[in-house]
């Protein structure tokens, strides 16, 4: 398995280098640097690198009204396939269960083939498909 060194996006060329990755990876929703600042106040990001390239990045939201925690994990089309993403997910994930959560969810574009096979893999199920500005959003379930 590959060796990634974490960081923590804490100025605003690494935020914008965060943002870049997830615009990549989720292009119905594009964040601006603002939005990524904000998203950074609230939720844990983290970007994942290969040597001094990014590969991935992380998201952990905090326990929402019902206790549930929600890791998101995105990976470069690129660097998919190399095990990347799993190395991204056991670090979110560890990180969403330091939480207690009653659940731990995950997001999935609908169209992210990949990715929706990425979170079954690893243990999510499907919950519910829905709608955000023209763009399905599958959210999957811990089992």
């Amino acid at each position: 398995m590959p060796e990634l060194h974490f960081v923590a996006p804490a100025d605003d060329a690494a935020l914008e280098q965060w943002r870049q990755i997830h615009n990549t990876v989720v292009p119905p929703w594009p964040l601006s640097l603002e939005d990524t600042r904000e998203r950074a106040g609230r939720n844990r990001l983290e970007l994942a690198y290969l040597g001094e390239v990014a590969v991935g990045n992380s998201t952990v939201r905090p326990l929402d009204a019902d206790g549930v925690a929600t890791v998101i994990v995105r990976v470069l089309p690129p660097q998919r396939g190399r095990g990347f993403g799993t190395l991204i997910h056991e670090r979110a994930l560890a990180s969403a269960r330091a939480l207690e959560p009653a659940a731990i969810e995950t997001l999935v574009l609908a169209a992210n083939v990949d990715g929706l096979r990425f979170a079954q893999r690893h243990g999510y199920a499907e919950v519910e498909r829905y709608a955000v500005d023209g763009a399905h959003e599958v959210r999957l379930r811990l089992r």
